[in-house]
């Protein structure tokens, strides 16, 4: 596979995976937390299960950097036979195009409702999906550059965002604390960990990097943003609304920059700017799903052009967005997308990590 004009380096990784790990579901993480723990309890759940996903970043990056002159299709061949190695690029395949319609889906839903009253659902989702579509079909060093000028805005709006909420925050809807049952703590785990989705990028991003040595480290150092970022999220909802009133919230995150105000006047509407720098976050996420499925598709079918399969997939993902008719339906999609984006890579990076094992043992 040639891959000299898609070459990035490490700092691409490290950028890229919060990036992909950063997107709608932090709109509503908030509000699922604090269905299974009480006060600012949820904090300890957001570490573990924080600790949880730097540990399977590592993994699967060091696993990543062992082959990281092949592509996955080939180093998974050599572990685990062909057909096999095929079998599990195809569900990498199907995830792809399940966590792009999911986006799409979630992203015309929240603009529906809050921006958009007045325009169709699908003409939102259509318009945000040609965009992604443009930027997939450019190279993969342009979609680095994207994620480049786009993370240090969404941290700094949210960084704002908290900042002006200090006047809102009170005391007693953070006390007491550790009052939550040993169940809650272990659903708010799960949760937390589900919300951190987006680690599987790193088997298919390593081939193109040209200081693969430097990926575990980088790779696991931006996924540690992403963790302080979430559960700066969750403290500042829980410290403003409260755990009862924010477990009824739909989307706390967006309640929250609705209700801020910045002193002074001089900035009335401060949800404009963050709409705009979510939608953007939102964007890199289906932006880098898609490219991952289109890279797995590549791989399987090398003669074929990249077009080719971004065109063929397009209709089929775009079809997928619109089957969910109601939030109801978006929450029984996200559910599914969230644990296929976390099952499928660990399972994966155990068995690859196993057999490499194995091998290494009977050649020693």
């Amino acid at each position: 596979m040639h891959h000299t004009d898609d070459r990035i380096d490490s700092l691409d990784i490290m950028i890229a995976l919060p990036s992909m790990v950063i997107a709608v579901g932090i709109l509503s993480f908030p509000a699922i937390l604090a269905q299974s723990t009480k006060y600012i309890d949820g904090w300890i759940s957001i570490v573990l299960g924080g600790l949880g996903s730097l540990f399977f970043t590592w993994i699967i990056a060091k696993l990543a950097v062992q082959f990281a002159d092949q592509p996955f299709l080939t180093y998974a061949s050599k572990l685990v036979t062909k057909p096999v190695a095929y079998i599990i690029t195809i569900l990498f395949i199907l995830h792809g195009i399940q966590l792009t319609a999911y986006e799409i889906t979630m992203i015309s839903a929240v603009s529906h409702q809050y921006l958009f009253e007045q325009t169709p659902y699908e003409v939102v989702a259509l318009v945000f999906f040609l965009v992604v579509i443009y930027a997939v079909s450019g190279s993969r060093s342009g979609i680095m550059r994207i994620n480049a000028l786009s993370l240090p805005l969404i941290f700094f709006i949210t960084g704002a965002l908290i900042f002006f909420s200090l006047g809102f925050m009170e005391s007693r809807n953070v006390l007491p604390l550790f009052t939550t049952d040993f169940k809650g703590y272990v659903q708010g785990t799960i949760d937390s960990g589900l919300a951190f989705s987006g680690i599987d990028i790193l088997f298919f991003y390593t081939f193109f990097v040209k200081d693969p040595e430097n990926v575990p480290r980088r790779a696991v150092f931006g996924m540690s943003w992403v963790v302080i970022l979430y559960l700066f999220i969750y403290l500042t909802c829980i410290a403003v609304f409260g755990y009862a009133a924010t477990q009824v919230i739909q989307y706390p995150f967006i309640e929250l920059a609705q209700a801020v105000e910045i002193p002074g006047g001089f900035f009335e509407r401060m949800e404009a700017v963050f709409f705009v720098i979510w939608i953007t976050a939102i964007f890199t996420t289906t932006m880098m799903g898609f490219d991952v499925t289109v890279l797995a598709l590549q791989s399987m079918f090398p003669k074929r052009k990249k077009q080719t399969f971004i065109f063929t997939l397009s209709p089929i993902i775009f079809f997928i967005a619109m089957i969910p008719k109601n939030h109801i339906d978006a929450m029984k999609f996200a559910k599914i997308v969230g644990a296929t984006a976390w099952m499928l890579p660990i399972v994966v990076a155990v068995l690859l990590w196993m057999l490499y094992g194995a091998r290494r043992g009977i050649k020693k």
